[in-house]
């Protein structure tokens, strides 16, 4: 089996990817969203001419020879783009044998997989929040619930004054003792503010703190999970595996949170669920959309030890991802069961092919 042909297909900020064989399998796959045109561009002058004629079950030395020979332009397109492939030739390998991508990486590890209902917004107020995920508790199950605090990236500096010190006891108040909360900067604070923050979150026992320094300030990362008792994680921002291993050793975080789109597909993001399994703390992957990125995440969650805890599910309907691909996942009861059908178990919309701007690699 070799592979004969990839495909992007660029609707607003997402790409698809097709792969196909010579022997007329069609596997599908997903650059991280947003500036979609130059992860396809990328994708199409750097990535594809490195796969095309070869054996889609060298997927995982593919992808390292991929990043090995282009040392030189170590970059987050790169990696997107890399994602694209990687996903859709993992989707091949599902169908070729028959069986979910899951089973693939090591085995279902769990039978369902928790889920937090996770807040995207910080241009809400405190009351409409709780107010919206007290209703996503009640609807779909969620036994966990994740806010946005300060302002992403922020230097400081909330979203509204005095935001993060009023919303984080609200929510507390609203949903009671019996839901997890966790909480999210992504990277807004300095390390003093962020262990001000963190010991608020930790008067009102919130399950977690997310990226509460700027992600490639690791050091200062470590000095908050060093001061702090709650939890600090991160990771979604992060490419490079060495820069997880720094991460995972120096226990800079206690959870940490590899994109599948961000670091260049399962075949990457599978190798930081083992770190963090070796190292004893939990994996919970960034998956920030509901886009394939979510039944990516699903699969690795579902198949990955270290993926003890809840993993992300965003609450937000986002126009652009809606009518890609089917059948949709569901939450129930906050869970999500394991994927069972062959490869990633869902089908593009044939109205998204339709609208998407299409370019092809060929061998």
């Amino acid at each position: 089996m070799k592979i004969t042909r990839i495909e992007t297909l660029v609707r607003g900020p997402l790409a698809i990817v097709r792969v196909g064989t010579d022997d007329g399998v069609v596997g599908i796959g997903q650059t991280a969203p947003y500036e979609a045109a130059t992860s396809a561009h990328v994708l199409h002058t750097m990535v594809a001419p490195l796969f095309l004629g070869r054996d889609p079950w060298d997927v995982e030395a593919l992808v390292d020879e991929c990043l090995r020979v282009h040392y030189k332009f170590p970059s987050s397109f790169l990696h997107r783009a890399l994602a694209g492939v990687d996903t859709a030739l993992w989707d091949v390998l599902g169908i070729v044998t028959g069986r979910p991508v899951a089973k693939l990486l090591g085995g279902h590890a769990r039978a369902s997989v928790p889920m937090y209902a996770s807040s995207m917004l910080r241009s809400i107020t405190p009351e409409q929040e709780a107010d919206r995920l007290a209703g996503f508790v009640a609807e779909q199950g969620f036994r966990a619930v994740k806010i946005r605090v300060g302002e992403a990236m922020g230097r400081d500096v909330d979203a509204a004054p005095g935001r993060t010190e009023r919303i984080v006891p609200h929510v507390r108040a609203v949903l009671g003792d019996d839901v997890d909360i966790s909480a999210d900067a992504n990277g807004g604070f300095s390390v003093g503010r962020a262990i001000r923050v963190g010991r608020l979150l930790e008067e009102y026992g919130y399950f977690h703190f997310e990226e509460p320094c700027p992600f490639p300030e690791l050091e200062q990362t470590a000095q908050v999970a060093a001061a702090l008792d709650v939890p600090v994680s991160g990771g979604e921002q992060d490419i490079s595996l060495p820069q997880f291993h720094r991460m995972i050793s120096g226990r800079a975080v206690d959870i940490v949170q590899p994109d599948v789109g961000y670091i260049g597909g399962i075949s990457r993001a599978r190798k930081v669920a083992v770190l963090a399994e070796a190292a004893g703390i939990p994996c919970t992957p960034h998956c920030a959309n509901d886009s394939l990125l979510q039944v990516f995440s699903l699969h690795l969650a579902a198949a990955m030890p270290a993926c003890t805890q809840y993993q992300e599910w965003s609450i937000e309907t986002t126009p652009w991802t809606q009518g890609v691909y089917e059948p949709a996942l569901r939450v129930v009861d906050g869970r999500v069961d394991a994927p069972t059908a062959p490869g990633w178990g869902v089908q593009l919309d044939p109205a998204f092919v339709r609208e998407a701007e299409l370019t092809t690699s060929a061998a």
